[in-house]
């Protein structure tokens, strides 16, 4: 199955708006399609989880590798709108200590901004 990711610009900020499932047999995919998506000018990138109904180990890492891209001064990251599976399994891996993670992309706007 592939992972849909609809882009939007919101206040300055990247949203990747993901649709599916994401596990071992498409996290290659999804990893490309982030990185297509990124302009060397964007600083800021938020991954919406909303409509995501699974997430394995293999998708969390393409988020990790993700969220090294936007380390430094000036560069935000976060994950939004994880549903109860994906919450479950972002806070078992300790992910939820290494990468912001908010209810819904305007709440990581807002975080993005009160940081500078």
């Amino acid at each position: 199955m592939i992972i849909e990711v609809k882009w939007q610009r919101q206040e300055g900020v990247l949203i990747a708006r993901l649709l599916g499932r994401i596990d071992s047999g498409n996290a290659a995919d999804f990893l490309t399609r982030i990185e297509d998506g990124i302009g060397e000018d964007d600083r800021a990138l938020v991954l919406d989880f909303e409509r995501v109904s699974y997430i394995a180990s293999a998708g969390l890492r393409v988020c990790l590798v993700i969220a090294k891209r936007f380390v430094g001064p000036d560069k935000d990251f976060a994950l939004c709108a994880l549903g109860s599976f994906a919450s479950t399994v972002v806070e078992a891996s300790g992910f939820d200590k290494i990468i912001s993670v908010h209810d819904s992309a305007s709440e990581a706007i807002r975080a993005f901004k009160d940081d500078s």
